[in-house]
């Protein structure tokens, strides 16, 4: 039997972000990649992501998703899959430039970090995450 929890926590206000359908998203990314185990999600502001850039990846500035892989075997045999974090502002910015609703840009980031933490890595397979992506957006009409 499969298991998949996905946690998403969100530190803001505003924008008013659906929770309950970005986990469901994220659980069929999971069904689809055939991962199993938990994921963790922060939805947070530029200052901290721009933090986590700095202390993680020694780059100034907040960006827009960032993705910590973990593989922890948890209580019960499921496996703690790591965590995403995304800056809401940056996304909104996005969005808004792209002419496409707030959620979709979510998604297209959660996507990203879920792919990263299946471990893809689009600066060092010759192209395999993006394809994956392409094809996982059109199929989840986030396009």
């Amino acid at each position: 039997m499969s298991k998949r929890e996905v946690r998403l926590h969100c530190r803001l206000r505003k924008p008013r972000i659906g929770r309950g359908e970005l986990v469901a998203f994220a659980l069929d990314v999971l069904g689809r990649l055939r991962l199993e185990g938990e994921l963790g999600v922060l939805i947070c502001s530029s200052r901290s992501v721009a933090a986590l850039n700095r202390r993680f990846r020694g780059k100034a500035g907040p960006t827009d998703v960032l993705s910590f892989p973990d593989g922890t075997p948890q209580l019960g045999g499921e496996v703690y899959l790591g965590d995403i974090v995304i800056a809401a502002p940056v996304a909104a910015a996005a969005a808004k430039e792209e002419g496409i609703p707030l959620e979709v840009e979510l998604k297209r980031l959660l996507l990203h970090g879920i792919l990263h933490l299946a471990g893809y890595d689009h600066e060092a397979d010759s192209g395999a995450m993006r394809r994956k992506e392409r094809v996982l957006r059109k199929d989840l009409g986030i396009a």
